[in-house]
């Protein structure tokens, strides 16, 4: 489908399983790249839509000798979920998911994604933003869902494509995809014309 891509490496820089999951999902070869630990700081000034952006870009630069060779095309992405504009990042431990699930119950918040598609020559980068509605979560719920999902490695301490999305999340306005960290429907268009 993608046929200016086909003498292309298509490079995933990503350890996310759900970003190669749906990158796969629709069609394309690629590679994963993983350069572990990379500073996901940003300035506190900015905007919280410029976050996702700023945090992708910044990845781009680990993978600098990568997109810097010929036909070398690398995709990064970083989501981040904000509530009443506070950021609520990855949680630290069990305790803090369970304050960020709390948090977010009964609430409607935004999970925004940002995505940097670079190669040598060129640079695309584009930010997607779902709006997200919690039920109310009881001590209970939050629990059962910390104690048997892994919530350490989301931003929002959920996934929604787990057990609490399918039980507790009453709506979405945007799309699915991008709250599960990728927007792929954008990708694949921006993908199309690079």
């Amino acid at each position: 489908m993608l046929e200016n891509l086909k003498n292309k490496t298509i490079i995933l820089a990503s350890q996310s399983e759900r970003r190669r999951e749906l990158l796969q999902m629709i069609g394309i070869n690629f590679r994963v790249e993983v350069i572990p630990d990379l500073n996901e700081n940003y300035p506190k000034n900015i905007n919280i839509f410029e976050v996702p952006i700023y945090l992708a870009n910044q990845k781009q630069e680990a993978y600098k000798h990568l997109w810097n060779l010929t036909n070398h095309i690398v995709i990064t992405a970083d989501t981040i979920v904000s509530l009443d504009n506070e950021i609520i990042g990855k949680p630290t431990d069990k305790n803090d998911a369970r304050k960020m699930l709390a948090k977010l119950s009964g609430k409607t918040h935004l999970v925004i994604t940002g995505t940097s598609i670079k190669s040598r020559n060129k640079t695309e980068e584009f930010c997607a933003t779902t709006s997200v509605s919690f039920r109310p979560l009881t001590k209970k719920i939050i629990d059962y869902y910390v104690d048997n999902y892994n919530t350490l490695d989301k931003a929002g301490a959920y996934g929604i494509q787990d057990w609490i999305g399918l039980t507790s999340i009453s709506g979405i306005d945007g799309s699915y995809y991008n709250v599960m960290g990728l927007p792929i429907d954008k990708l694949f268009h921006h993908l199309k014309k690079f």
